[in-house]
């Protein structure tokens, strides 16, 4: 090890528009240039000019088919999808193999929320661990998120993707549970937090702004759904409507946010809804943003008072900054991660999602915040502390070591 630059390598559907990963990425990447600055990163992923542009690192295709991820229609599209998967594990091995660590940065990786094909992301992040126990190049699994997937063959192909991994840990325990669940011996693993969490937090502004964060997502539902992704979608922006209307009605101003940049038009809808029944509302009444990264998400919400969201990193970065919160959430994770906060109550799935509760909780979330906020405080101060502590274990092993298989804390 000694004798070479240290060659330290990301994977993962990064730099794709989903901010969270991405805030995942940058909680990694600092960790890496602050206790081995002289590593040199690259990252393997589906868009590399992205990942050299925002962060001058060199980066790999993950696929040699540019259209992975569409549906192949005609005969060329589909020669060039067959031929991508039988390029594609050569072209991994080669990028594994020069790489002395291979991170795979939290993220939900080992989730199926989106419903994800299991010769998807799931057999590359496969191809990866594969790849990297046949040819000593140590992979692990940082913070990940995980499920137990309807997909019997997602299931498999997630199962054997993690055993591989010369490290594993979690960002909450439900996600140990899952991948326990599905066979996997996760014994050793331990729970750490979102690596989000290890992120600074920006300044608060001085005073109440009077401002109500409001996050959307492009939600269509679920496999339950698939047959109404439309309807669902339609009922879901018009839910939202009906919130930020009484927000504004009760003399709130609304800031639209996203986590991720497929969010755009459900944000933009939501505030044309409001402006089509109110054309005389004032220009700040209802704004939406449309940050660039985490960074500028965590901007945006330090900025308001309140944060009623969907995405789970609208919720962690609500969450880490001690700002009132109520998750709408689309997975399980959400409900993990604020109860962990003290914050079981102000919960709702999207499924069943009800404006009237919504309103509700919104009032008696204003009514007690002066004893949650403490908790929020505390509860985010464990998880960067949590996320310290892996980072020194990660330091100890791979940075000052001729990478023996790390001993997994059993904390």
């Amino acid at each position: 090890m000694s004798a070479h630059r240290l060659r330290v390598g990301f994977f993962g559907l990064l730099a794709q528009g989903n901010l969270g990963n991405d805030g995942s990425l940058e909680a990694m990447l600092a960790f890496v240039r602050d206790r081995h600055p002289g590593a040199d990163i690259d990252v393997l992923c589906p868009r590399p000019e992205e990942i050299a542009r925002r962060y001058g690192l060199r980066a790999t295709r993950l696929h040699w088919n540019r259209r992975e991820y569409e549906t192949a229609r005609g005969v060329g599209a589909i020669a060039r999808k067959i031929f991508g998967k039988l390029a594609d594990p050569v072209r991994v091995a080669a990028w594994v193999r020069d790489h002395d660590i291979v991170f795979v940065p939290g993220m939900g990786v080992l989730e199926s929320v989106p419903p994800l094909r299991p010769w998807g992301f799931p057999y590359s992040l496969f191809l990866v661990s594969v790849a990297g126990r046949l040819q000593r190049t140590w992979v692990g699994m940082i913070s990940v998120g995980a499920d137990r997937s309807v997909s019997p063959m997602t299931r498999w192909v997630v199962g054997k993707a993690a055993t591989m991994a010369a490290y594993r840990s979690f960002r909450d325990a439900p996600a140990r549970d899952a991948l326990q669940s599905m066979g996997v011996d996760t014994s050793r693993d331990s729970v750490y937090a979102d690596l989000v969490f290890a992120l600074p937090n920006p300044e608060p502004p001085q005073a109440p702004t009077g401002v109500v964060g409001l996050g959307v997502m492009d939600y269509h539902g679920g496999y339950a759904d698939r047959g109404r992704t439309d309807e669902v979608h339609a009922a879901y922006i018009a839910t939202i409507t009906r919130f930020a209307d009484w927000l504004i009605d009760e003399g709130w101003r609304v800031r639209v946010l996203i986590g991720d940049q497929g969010d755009v038009p459900a944000a933009r809808a939501v505030v044309d809804a409001v402006r089509v029944n109110r054309p005389d509302l004032a220009e700040t009444a209802i704004t939406a943003a449309a940050p660039a990264d985490l960074a500028g998400v965590q901007q945006e919400i330090a900025q308001v008072d309140v944060v009623v969201a969907t995405r789970f990193h609208n919720v962690i970065c609500a969450l880490k900054q001690a700002k009132p919160t109520i998750s709408l959430a689309y997975a399980a994770k959400n409900d993990v991660l604020m109860r962990a906060f003290g914050l079981g109550d102000y919960c709702q799935p999207l499924g069943s999602l009800d404006v009237e509760r919504l309103i509700e909780q919104f009032r008696l979330l204003q009514r007690s915040q002066d004893e949650l906020v403490g908790k929020m405080q505390a509860q985010a101060a464990a998880n960067a502390d949590r996320l310290n502590e892996q980072f020194d274990i990660l330091a100890d092993t791979l940075f000052r070591s001729n990478l023996p298989a790390v001993t997994r804390s059993t904390k």
